[in-house]
Formats: structure tokens, C-alpha cells, sequence
């Protein structure tokens, strides 16, 4: 069955069904928002109205999301004479910026979590056997902080592999060169296939191979991302 799947995907370009955007988006999320939680967890002033704003992208849903910024991008583009469908280049960040901006408070909130779990009596103990900040980091933090990096990396990856409605409002896939939308997203890929009754068939067997490859991806991902957790 799985061989008649691929052979009914076959005549597709690697290219028009591969998610640039989600390996920026990836390592955006885990370098880029755990030093603002760590911000937010040691009192600044004003700190639970930032955590407010920086989660509500997560309450809009991804059509709403993929309008705003469409009008945005349009705006700022228009002075550069181009736009979103027209440049690639333009379009793969305007992606990788919304995907962020809308997961961003989310993730937030789940590091936020991670830091004020750490015991602080294992940074005292760390303190006293003579341990420097970036010891403390490397040997306190970050191991106590595992579980929340497993959430994250698995709720960022499971979200960007099925990302579709931000990426049909804002781009369409578009611009198309000899046939390949070059900004389009597998979920997108595949519904447009599948709408389409010249393609519904390799629609179908990409849904099937999709969901094989996410499930293989992010179970191999729980497993060693596991691995590098301990108990407190």
C-alpha cells in the first residue's frame, strides 16, 4: 500500500513540498524565546502585562493572523516595489515572522513555567561547591529545564509541519516558478493537490506519507530530547 502511495507521489519536485520556513522557525523558538521568559521570571517592572502581550498572537486564529500581516508586509513592501507573492525571499520571512509572533507567547509561558520550577536550592548548592554563572547554566539550568524544551520542540515542530491557514492567507504558496509554489507548506500542498481532481489521488498519498513521517520525527524527537532530562 505504501509503495502504491509513493508511486502515485512520485512525479512531485522535493522542492514544492518541503517547509523551508521550519527549521528557521525551530531555532528561532529555542534560542530566541527562552533568554525573554528568563527576562520575565526575575521582576522587572511591568513584567505580567509583557507576558500578557506577548501571548495574545496566541489567541487569534492563523486566517485573522495571516490578513494582519498580509497588510502589514504589503505596506512596507509597497515602498520596495514588491510583495509577499511576487519574491520568494520575502515571503519564506514573512512566514518564519508570523509563525513565530503567534507561537512565541505560547512557548513563553511553558519556559516561564520551567524557570520558576528549578529548585533554587540547587543554584545555593551550586553557589557553595564554587560553581560560576556559566556553570550554573550549563550544570542547573538547562538539565532542569529539559522538560520544558521537550514541550516546546515538540509543540513547535508538530505546529509548523501542519501549518495551513497562515500560509494559504498569506502567500497561497505563491509566487509559482515553472509550475512550484515556492513558498507553500506541505498541509497546504497537500490540500491544494487534493482539491484539485486531476491530483485528489496524490493529494491522499501525500496525507498518508505526511502523517507517517510527523509521527516518526517528533516520536524520535520525544526520545532524545527525554534522554537529557532529570528529576529534581
Amino acid at each position: 500500500m505504501i509503495l502504491r502511495l509513493l508511486q502515485k507521489s512520485r512525479a512531485l519536485s522535493v522542492s514544492e513540498i518541503t517547509p523551508e520556513p521550519l527549521k528557521t522557525n525551530l531555532l528561532s523558538v529555542q534560542f530566541g524565546i527562552p533568554p525573554v521568559a528568563y527576562a520575565l521570571t526575575i521582576g522587572i517592572r511591568g513584567s505580567n502585562v509583557y507576558r500578557t502581550v506577548f501571548f495574545m498572537p496566541n489567541l487569534i486564529g492563523g486566517i485573522v493572523l495571516g490578513f494582519i500581516w498580509k497588510k502589514i508586509f504589503g505596506a512596507i513592501l509597497v515602498h520596495f516595489g514588491t510583495t509577499l507573492t511576487t519574491n520568494a525571499g520575502w515571503g519564506f520571512w514573512g512566514l518564519v515572522i508570523l509563525m513565530c509572533w503567534q507561537q512565541a507567547g505560547y512557548m513563553m509561558i511553558i519556559y516561564i513555567a520551567g524557570f520558576q520550577s528549578v529548585p533554587s536550592d540547587l543554584y545555593e548548592a551550586a553557589r557553595i561547591d564554587g560553581a560560576n554563572k556559566r556553570q550554573l547554566l550549563t550544570n542547573v539550568t538547562l538539565p532542569m529545564m529539559m522538560p520544558s524544551i521537550t514541550i516546546c520542540s515538540f509543540l513547535t515542530l508538530t505546529n509548523s509541519f501542519k501549518l495551513y491557514d497562515q500560509n494559504m492567507m498569506l502567500t497561497g504558496g505563491e509566487p509559482i516558478v515553472n509550475g512550484i509554489y515556492q513558498t507553500e507548506l506541505i498541509a497546504h500542498n497537500i490540500v491544494r493537490q487534493h482539491d484539485n481532481m486531476m491530483t485528489t489521488a496524490i493529494g491522499q498519498a501525500e496525507g498518508v506519507i505526511f502523517f507517517l513521517i510527523v509521527v516518526v520525527i517528533s516520536l524520535a524527537q520525544l526520545y532524545f530530547t527525554r534522554r537529557k532530562e532529570v528529576q529534581a
